[in-house]
Parts: structure tokens; sequence; C-alpha cells
């Protein structure tokens, strides 16, 4: 017995039928997916999607079990900090990659080689006839929600490290309900555009680029609510609280990226060109 006792810091995580559940999970629902896009049927994809949530579930549910059975030492702590850098690393990565269609939809108007797309964009860029945003209107608006809540989620923070519940509770309730009604405002900002996702590029950049963040701040509200939830059931304490770390992380994240989206794309973009009001 004396042989097999841990001598380390290391979590010698138990067999689980997770990883294997959500590979089949993701395969169905990608299967699904394809079935939809050739207009069969969507039940397929939506089978697999509610494999894929149960699975998340499930899964964190067992992270938050071995955390607060004391398996996540510093050493563990450690490594789960840079799998989280890594994957908000690959995060900026994917919206590099917007960025950059939106941005060589612009400077590749000068390029002789590209006249047809210099002729379908009308030779400039928004393209003739799109009527954009105005940047100090919603967006704008919406700029200001996410500072804020920059700023209730840091609040939250420093309440836990100081082990304020009360602060811990209502700067996380703050900053949920203000990631909510960012989003309940780009759905109305999207109602209301004077362009679509097809029929230009700059209507299929633009959507891309400012949907897929609006997507990320879902998923930062839906984490944040997790934690919400942990806080009310006294999971967290000063010195063990990663998994609200890591919502305060991606938090921060989705706040840096949306300043570039609305610097680039909304004021930047809309200069010289006509603005809907």
């Amino acid at each position: 017995m004396a042989d097999l006792a841990k001598n380390h810091d290391y979590h010698m995580v138990e067999p689980s039928p997770w990883p294997f559940v959500m590979s089949v999970s993701v395969l169905i629902m990608a299967m699904g997916g394809i079935f939809w896009m050739h207009h069969w049927t969507p039940f397929v994809f939506f089978i697999g999607l509610a494999g894929v949530l149960y699975t998340m579930y499930a899964w964190w549910s067992d992270v938050v079990k071995e955390a607060n059975s004391g398996f996540h030492t510093p050493v563990v702590q450690m490594h789960h900090r840079y799998g989280m850098m890594l994957f908000i690393a690959s995060e900026i990565m994917v919206f590099f990659g917007f960025f950059w269609a939106y941005f060589d939809g612009f400077f590749r108007l000068d390029d002789v080689q590209q006249y047809a797309r210099v002729a379908a964009t009308g030779g400039i860029w928004p393209p003739t006839g799109v009527e954009l945003f105005d940047p100090f209107h919603l967006p704008l608006f919406n700029t200001l929600l996410l500072l804020t809540s920059g700023t209730t989620v840091t609040w939250a923070h420093h309440a836990l490290l100081e082990n304020d519940r009360d602060g811990l509770k209502w700067g996380l309730v703050l900053t949920v309900l203000l990631g909510a009604v960012f989003t309940a405002v780009q759905m109305l900002e999207y109602s209301e555009a004077a362009f679509s996702f097809s029929g230009n590029m700059y209507g299929a950049t633009f959507f891309m680029a400012t949907g897929l963040h609006g997507f990320h701040v879902f998923i930062g509200t839906v984490f944040l609510l997790v934690c919400l939830v942990r806080a009310m059931r006294g999971d967290f304490t000063p010195e063990r609280h990663i998994g609200f770390e890591f919502a305060a992380w991606y938090w921060h994240f989705v706040d840096v990226v949306w300043l570039f989206l609305f610097a680039s794309i909304y004021v930047w973009g809309s200069w010289g060109v006509a603005i809907q009001h």
C-alpha cells in the first residue's frame, strides 16, 4: 500500500466516458449539419447538439467535483492556466482570420489584378450602395456596456480575493445582466441592418466577425452565470477559484476583441460612406 500512495502533486484522472461520448456527439452533430444543409432533416443535428450539451455539463461537473475534492493542486492549476492561455490564443487566431478578410477587401481595391473584385464592390469599400450603422449610436452603447461589464467582473474578482461574498455575487449578477443586454442590443442592430449576409463581401465579413463575437459574448455570459450559481453555492474561496478566474479571462478577451471590432469595422470602416440613421 505504501508503494501505491500518492507522492506527487499531479492529478491522475479517473477513466471517463466523456471524451468518447463527446467525439460521437460531435460526429453526429456534424453529419446532421450536412444533412440539414442538403435540405434533408434537422433532427440529426439537434440530436448531436443535445449530446454535446449534456456531455459538456457532465464532464465539467466532474471537473468541479475534482476541484472541490482538493485534486487541483498548485501544479495542476498551473497546467490548467497554460491550457486556458493556449485556448485564448487559438481564439485570437480565429478572429484574426476574419479581420484579415475584412481588411483584405479594402486593401486589394488598388490591385489591378483584382479587377473583378473591384467591379463587384463599385471600386470602394464598403461596396457602393451599402448603408452602414452609425458607430456612435447602438455600437457605442454596446461598447460602453462591455467596458462596464469588464469593470464589474473585476470587482467580483477582487471581492472574492477579499472574501467579500456579497461583492462577488453582485459583481457577477451585474456582469451577467450587462452581457445579456449586449446580446439583445446586437440582435436589435441586426434586425435594422440595411444590408444582409449574402449579396456582397462586406456583409459576409461584417456578420461573420460581429456574429462570431456575439456568440462568444453569449458563451461568456453562460460561463459567468454558472460561476454565479457556484458562488451562491459557496464553491469558490480566495485560495481556490480557478474556474471563476478563467471566466474572467475569457470575458476580458471578449472585451478586447470588441474594441478592435468597434474601432476598425464600425468607426474606421464608416468614414466617408452612407450612414443608416
